[in-house]
């Protein structure tokens, strides 16, 4: 089954983050754990003003906070964040529009 994130930072920065057939992916809570420790190391704001912070505005929150440059340059953490993207939400694929703001699946 196809596994992967892909993020688009407007429409001629995309990055397809695949994971190699058969990866575990982290359990959910887990993956929410790596998404907490990196929107908190990274400095991300919450999205909403009354602060509650769903997983999918971490989701979004830290692709916009890294930028383009981190996903292109380092990949082994492009490929952390896919990884607990999507043990996070449970699913396959994701789909990140930083510059939309949104996320499908």
């Amino acid at each position: 089954m196809r596994q992967e994130v892909i993020v688009t930072f407007g429409p001629d920065r995309r990055f397809e983050v695949a994971l190699p057939a058969g990866t575990a992916l982290p359990a959910p809570d887990e993956g929410r754990r790596w998404l907490d420790e990196q929107f908190s190391a990274n400095d991300c704001e919450p999205l909403r003003a009354s602060g509650k912070v769903l997983i999918a505005d971490k989701v979004l929150a830290l692709a916009g906070a890294v930028g383009a440059r981190r996903f292109a340059d380092d990949a082994d953490w492009a490929q952390a964040f896919a990884r607990a993207t999507l043990g996070a939400l449970a699913r396959p694929v994701v789909r990140v529009d930083v510059d939309g703001g949104a996320l499908s699946y």
